[in-house]
C-alpha cells in the first residue's frame, strides 16, 4: 500500500508517463511532416517560376557559360 500511495504522490506516475510519451512522439511526427511538406511545396513554387519565366530570363539568371560537351 505504501508504494502505492508514492506512486500516486510523485509527480507522474507509470501510465502518466507513458502517455506524454506517446504524445510527444506523435506531435514530433507531426512537426516533421509538416516541415517535409512545406519543403516540398517550396520546391514546387520554385519550379512554377522558373518554368514561367523567359528565355532571357533563365540567361540571366544562371548566365551563357554552358559548353555543349
Amino acid at each position: 500500500m505504501a508504494k502505492k500511495d508514492d506512486q500516486a504522490n510523485g509527480l507522474f506516475n507509470e501510465e502518466v508517463l507513458a502517455k506524454l510519451k506517446d504524445t510527444k512522439k506523435a506531435l514530433q511526427a507531426q512537426e516533421q511532416q509538416r516541415r517535409e511538406e512545406e519543403e516540398a511545396k517550396r520546391l514546387f513554387e520554385r519550379k512554377q517560376r522558373e518554368k514561367n519565366m523567359s528565355f532571357a530570363e533563365l540567361l540571366e539568371k544562371h548566365g551563357d557559360h554552358g559548353s555543349k560537351f
